[in-house]
């Protein structure tokens, strides 16, 4: 086996209990493995990595990635969002909903996806994707396409199909229902099953399975307890959207007269497997009136709340608060959920929105965050193997370049990582030992072909919005430009 040296002007190493910063240090792996992390080493490398003026940090664990073309961001100026396309109107339904993606369009989706992640620092994902566009969920062969297609890439990944019992429908006058089929859920579920059974451990360890019920809304007692009983028999995560609208909390509500995370108590669904984004809306939120003890509930469980601080900021929303949960003993992770997926911006951005929240300057702090986006994820998946770059743990590194003129000053590396980086400033990324990204650059890769054919993919999903779109109405109505295009001879002047 290979091995392998990386150094690094700062190196943000483990020492069995948090993260300390290394100057002027050395990680060095064999195989994919780390085997030494320090000054000095002094036994034979094979190959050297001098990343410079650099972070040399653990990759980070995105708990809710985007692994779709974002359809999320055309909302950002066009609402609400019922009425754009991301509520099936009941016409589209009776008349029956098709499959926006071809075969070969879901897997091309899904392989540049993973290489926005690569190109984020982000070296373990557990995927996110639309369902609106989908005849109803995601399938076996999908995934199994999905499974090829982060290992080609060199992509650490939890995956198993999406499924769900129902989907929310509106009428024509306005009005809102839930659609529901128990059959077509609890058939996602075995299919589930059956694709954690063969690919959990595939490509060396690298692909893993997790069970993906859709939104908690959306799905039925027993597909919940189904799915709960099947993640502890086969000791896998199971990721399940929650706590993320008062929509969602008063349907959920109106149902069963519990609040969401007390009816998953009921389920049997929580527990240190169970990951939870968006985890926004519990008891004693300043939006929520209902009493009760959803924080106590969670603390006790051991489930892990998944916070997304940047799609939550775009609708307005968020957590009350990162660091109040965080020191009722809640675990929490990050997700970047949206795009770009970008975790040194959802880290910024947590942070700031967590201040405002406390009114509190020192509320959270950049290592609180960039643990949750380390460590304490990893600590999630029951996998004391990532997260950090210490002995015995598996080779997934990143550096994050400082050197920039755009950085400005170094003030601490996490710090000004946070301050003043971006994905963008990602260098190299080291997965499972393989060197999948180096001076940004993916082998195999042809991002300029890449870019040109996801835009007009994209442009052919929005092409095809009327269909779902309540009224169907034409697509210019849909989205509105910021400022209408100017279509004349040329600009009036005086």
């Amino acid at each position: 086996m290979t091995t392998t040296r990386v150094r690094a002007r700062y190196v943000i190493a483990w020492d069995g209990t948090s993260h300390r910063t290394l100057k002027n240090g050395e990680v060095v792996y064999r195989g994919d493995t780390i085997i030494f992390v320090g000054r000095g080493y002094g036994g034979p490398v094979d190959q050297e990595i001098d990343g410079g003026n650099a972070v040399l940090g653990p990759g980070f664990i995105d708990m809710n990635a985007l692994a779709d073309l974002d359809t999320t961001v055309l909302a950002f100026d066009n609402q609400p969002d019922w009425a754009k396309g991301r509520t099936w109107p009941e016409d589209y339904l009776s008349s029956g909903p098709i499959e926006m993606y071809s075969e070969e369009e879901q897997t091309f989706t899904k392989k540049y996806a993973f290489a926005q992640l690569i190109r984020n620092g982000i070296t373990t994902a557990l995927p996110i994707t639309s369902m609106f566009y989908r005849k109803w969920a995601e399938t076996y062969d999908e995934f199994a396409r999905a499974a090829d297609s982060a290992a080609e890439l060199g992509l650490r990944a939890y995956l198993g199909p999406c499924y769900m019992t129902g989907v929310e429908v509106v009428r024509g006058d306005g009005s809102f229902y839930t659609h529901w089929d128990e059959e077509l859920g609890l058939q996602g579920l075995a299919d589930a099953e059956r694709y954690i059974r063969t690919y959990d451990g595939a490509h060396d360890g690298l692909i893993r399975g997790g069970l993906f019920p859709d939104r908690i809304e959306n799905c039925t007692p027993q597909l919940l307890r189904r799915s709960a009983a099947i993640s502890a028999e086969l000791g896998v995560p199971v990721k399940l959207h929650c706590a993320q609208s008062m929509d969602e909390f008063d349907a959920l509500v109106a149902r069963y007269d519990m609040t969401p995370v007390e009816w998953l108590k009921s389920l049997d669904f929580l527990s240190p497997r169970a990951l939870l984004p968006h985890g926004v809306f519990l008891t004693g939120h300043s939006r929520v009136r209902r009493k009760g003890d959803d924080v106590g509930l969670l603390r006790d469980s051991g489930a892990t709340l998944v916070h997304c601080p940047l799609v939550g900021s775009r609708y307005g929303v968020t957590m009350e608060s990162f660091a109040r949960l965080r020191q009722a003993g809640i675990r929490i992770g990050l997700g970047t959920d949206t795009f770009p997926p970008d975790m040194v911006e959802n880290m910024r951005i947590g942070i700031s929105l967590c201040r405002v929240t406390d009114h509190s300057v020192t509320a959270a702090s950049a290592a609180d965050f960039y643990d949750a986006a380390t460590v304490d994820a990893a600590d999630a998946l029951g996998r004391p193997d990532l997260g950090r770059l210490a002995v015995g743990a598996k080779a997934d590194m990143t550096l994050f370049d400082l050197s920039d003129f755009a950085i400005g000053q170094v003030i601490d590396p996490i710090q000004t990582m946070v301050l003043s980086g971006t994905g963008r400033d990602f260098r190299t990324s080291i997965i499972n030992g393989r060197v999948v990204m180096r001076d940004r650059q993916l082998p195999g890769v042809d991002m300029e072909d890449w870019n040109v054919r996801a835009q007009a993919q994209f442009d052919g999903l929005i092409a095809k919005y009327p269909l779902r779109t309540l009224h169907h109405p034409p697509v210019e109505q849909i989205f509105r430009p910021s400022y209408p295009e100017f279509d004349g001879p040329d600009l009036a002047s005086n």
